[in-house]
């Protein structure tokens, strides 16, 4: 994993505990304080998070991930599973050989080792970055294929 994104990552946890303490939570789009843009090493170029919360058990997070159009994550896999669900935006999901669109209100459950890669699309000018919600089912790792 990219100490970049290991700090950042950290970081957002430290300054997002009190919402994961609280009982109940409510969260917007128009709310999120997303983070200084960050990427490169295979991750999307200009990639911005929120975490939401940690489970106190099982380490997993839940965050929001901003890519922008046109952006590209690098073929990986994670020791646990991720869902994900498009909130804004379009995305190519590159899992398992196969290419899947998803669209706003699409999810996806990645299981735990599967290599995927995700493609934000520019097509004739409609730049629109993605929003994913994403949950994950133990700690948050990121093992890139070359």
């Amino acid at each position: 994993m990219s100490s970049k994104f290991t700090r950042l990552i950290l970081a957002l946890t430290l300054m997002f505990s009190a919402l994961a303490e609280a009982e109940t939570l409510n969260l917007s789009l128009e709310s999120i304080h997303w983070g200084k843009p960050g990427g490169g090493e295979g991750f999307p170029v200009g990639v911005q998070t929120q975490l939401i919360e940690t489970d106190d058990e099982t380490f997993g997070i839940s965050y929001y991930a901003r890519f922008p159009a046109g952006s590209h994550f690098d073929l990986h896999w994670h020791s646990f599973d991720e869902f994900a669900t498009v909130l804004q935006g379009e995305v190519t999901l590159q899992l398992n050989g196969e290419s899947l669109k998803l669209a706003a209100g699409g999810y996806v459950k990645i299981p735990g080792r599967a290599a995927h890669s995700w493609d934000v699309p520019n097509e004739s000018g409609a730049e629109q970055d993605v929003i994913l919600l994403v949950r994950r089912a133990g700690p948050a790792d990121f093992h890139f294929v070359k």
